[in-house]
């Protein structure tokens, strides 16, 4: 099979084992979306319908609470491992080449045109973005988010605009202030499980309850709920979907199932953190949107 992409640029995946998704519990795993009462848009002002990409992106990653973060060996493997990502319910990827530098930049370029060209409606970014060059070269084949380890004040002014999303790496609560007083719309805090984990995302949270945040590095399957219920707006997944075995024996299928229980544990925290504010709102004031509610309802433990 050889799948088209702009530029006359193709991929022959031929050598690379196909799979046929199975059923399982989590077979319905899509994009949340909650009309009752969305902790993240409620709190962070995210419109009901963007219009602009930057704030598409920015409602994709509150609404899923995963950022799927994929290294592989080629452009080939990047390619098949996302799409058994985005079948199994991830809607924010990145993909990345772990090799050569010269490589990586022509592998990343097909990946990236391949997988912009057949899933529109993804949001498809790229991360480790370090300079303005790489991040205009990246705009101009697609993407639309941009992550970076630290924050590079250029980009944040080049998308201005709102053209695409950037998400810029911070670690100290100067950081935060700063990326966010420049225009950044979210945070990562990198690296995550090395500062405090879950306890450091919570403490960050107290001073700027405002300042959406992404919980990157080292984060595992079974510690999403925790970190989305301690304040984040959503966690970057890496070998929790992409398991190193899995990658290097062409496991789609294996990296289909993950990623569909990474959707479903996103949305669980997110439901639940819902629930939970939505209570909050009800004891403290009566109402969710301002609006007093005749009968509030009473809330047992």
């Amino acid at each position: 099979m050889t799948t088209a992409i702009t530029n006359s640029v193709s991929f022959s995946s031929s050598r690379i084992k196909h799979f046929t998704p199975l059923a399982s519990p989590h077979s319905y795993c899509k994009p949340f979306s909650s009309n009752l009462c969305c902790k993240n848009s409620r709190k962070n002002s995210v419109d009901v319908y963007p219009n602009d990409v930057a704030n598409r992106v920015l409602m994709d990653i509150q609404n899923s609470g995963i950022i799927a973060c994929l290294r592989a060996q080629s452009a080939e493997v990047a390619i098949e491992a996302a799409r058994a990502a985005l079948r199994g319910g991830v809607s924010v990827i990145h993909p990345g080449i772990s090799i050569s530098q010269y490589y990586f930049l022509v592998s990343q370029t097909q990946a990236l045109q391949c997988l912009v060209q057949e899933y529109p409606s993804a949001s498809i970014g790229v991360g480790t973005v370090l300079d303005r060059e790489d991040a205009k070269d990246a705009l101009k084949l697609g993407a639309k988010f941009l992550m970076s380890p630290a924050t590079v004040k250029e980009i944040l002014d080049d998308v201005a605009e709102c053209q695409a999303l950037y998400i810029p790496g911070v670690t100290t609560p100067t950081e935060i202030l700063f990326a966010s007083n420049a225009g950044a719309k979210i945070i990562k805090v990198y690296p995550v499980s090395a500062l405090g984990g879950v306890e450091y995302i919570a403490a960050l949270k107290k001073p700027f309850p405002h300042i959406p945040m992404v919980a990157s590095q080292g984060i595992t399957l079974d510690s999403v709920g925790q970190y989305i219920a301690r304040g984040a707006s959503a966690v970057v997944l890496s070998d929790a979907i992409f398991d190193k075995n899995a990658m290097g024996e062409r496991n789609f299928l294996l990296i289909n199932q993950l990623a569909c229980s990474a959707a479903f544990k996103g949305n669980e925290a997110l439901i639940h953190t819902d629930v939970l504010f939505c209570s909050e709102r009800l004891i403290l004031h009566g109402s969710l949107d301002g609006e007093l509610v005749p009968n509030p309802v009473k809330f047992t433990e």
